[in-house]
């Protein structure tokens, strides 16, 4: 399982949510940086995400959060709020 943590208040829109995730994550190079890309890179592993999101960002992050968090749920991750 792997665990990561962010910090929703850190990030003014989705290009630095997707630019966390790749860091965090270690996705590859050609990562697309949208949802569909990591959907497309997480169920490539094995390993289980649980995303832990704490703060209030930007309506664009949050957005973007929301879709991350779909992703992560229909993988079969956990997302906890706080």
């Amino acid at each position: 399982m792997h665990t990561i943590y962010l910090d929703a208040s850190e990030y003014a829109g989705a290009a630095e949510v997707h630019a966390a995730l790749k860091r965090l994550l270690d996705l590859p190079e050609y990562y697309g940086m949208n949802a569909d890309a990591l959907h497309d890179c997480l169920s490539e592993r094995t390993e289980k995400v649980n995303l832990f999101i704490r703060g209030q960002g930007t309506p664009e992050a949050e957005e973007t959060l929301r879709k991350v968090c779909c992703v992560v749920e229909d993988l079969d991750g956990d997302v906890r709020r706080a």
